[in-house]
């Protein structure tokens, strides 16, 4: 009977040392980033409850609509396009809903909502796609006018939300012990994920950012591929700016201001490459809960708001670097 092979202590040793030269750490820096600043703020700051149940749940509830934000841009970044103007579309869907509820109720209000982001998204997606206009002008662009707009129609005043059903279900709201911002996020990114690995959509949007020449060949659409992708964003930052609305009780065209810039660096931190072709919407929750996790740490920690900017950008810029393919 013929006994099985073994591998002596060197050839082991090889052979484990050619795994080890092969593993790609750069894959997993946003996870290994998240441990090692989650460990560092949990000895540095136990004494000021970072690991008390009610703070790590207010840093998964704070980062909510950032990683809702971040879900559809991952998209856009995929498809090598970009979005500007996901923050001033949260703000001006949040005035236009709180208007559409004051005059017809909810589910109307609800429905013009959508509608902005349908407008923005639609628009953005044509001029780019069907015009050939750079997707970074078109939303600077609109990020100017959805804001405007937003400040214009409202006078700058904040229009409040009255409506209980409303704010309890977007936002303000408990499912049991979970708040429902965390459960919204929890829905967009666990069909974000679905979506963009396992299915014919998610393939061709990353097949388009990666070669577009090349998708073309193989009879992907990209003119569309690229239009969806920006209707998407806008649809999905609309949805994050009625959110705003409900978790805060009112429409204001500042809410979401800037986030833009927090979505695209939660995207490019969760390994999603800038220049298309490649995404992880796993990945980008990650990176969003780690932006999220750094701000709570510095407030936690004392810092002004000038020293906290100075640390953030900081871990940040070290961060995308580590992640930098050779």
């Amino acid at each position: 009977m013929n006994q099985p092979a073994t591998l002596d202590a060197p050839t082991r040793r090889t052979a484990l040392a050619a795994a080890v030269k092969s593993w790609d750490w750069r894959r997993y820096v946003i996870y290994i980033g998240f441990v090692v600043v989650f460990l560092f703020f949990a000895v540095l700051l136990h004494d000021q409850g970072f690991l008390s149940p009610n703070n790590l749940l207010n840093i998964f509830r704070q980062t909510s609509t950032i990683t809702i934000i971040a879900v559809g841009m991952t998209y856009v970044i995929a498809a090598a396009q970009i979005d500007l103007s996901v923050g001033s579309t949260a703000g001006l869907a949040s005035v236009v809903t709180a208007l559409g509820i004051s005059a017809w109720g909810p589910v109307p209000g609800i429905l013009c909502g959508l509608a902005v982001g349908a407008v923005v998204g639609s628009i953005n997606g044509a001029l780019v796609s069907m015009l050939g206009i750079p997707s970074f002008l078109v939303t600077l662009g609109m990020l100017g006018i959805a804001v405007g707009t937003a400040q214009w129609i409202t006078a700058s005043a904040p229009i409040p939300i009255l409506d209980d059903t409303y704010n309890t279900i977007f936002g303000s709201g408990n499912i049991g012990p979970i708040p429902g911002l965390i459960l919204w996020s929890g829905v967009f990114v666990a069909v974000g994920a679905v979506v963009l690995a396992r299915t014919k959509f998610g393939r061709q949007v990353l097949a388009t950012g990666g070669n577009r020449i090349a998708a073309d060949f193989t009879g992907i659409n990209t003119k569309r591929i690229t239009f969806q992708v920006l209707l998407l964003s806008g649809l999905v930052a609309s949805v994050a700016g009625m959110l705003y609305a409900g978790r805060l009780q009112s429409g204001r065209f500042q809410w979401g201001t800037g986030d833009e810039l927090s979505a695209i660096a939660a995207v490019i931190l969760g390994g999603t490459s800038l220049f298309g072709g490649s995404g992880t919407v796993i990945g980008t929750l990650f990176g969003s809960l780690l932006i999220g996790l750094i701000n709570n740490g510095l407030i936690l920690a004392g810092l002004d708001s000038s020293q906290q900017q100075v640390v953030r950008g900081g871990i940040i810029i070290l961060a995308v670097a580590l992640a930098r393919k050779k």
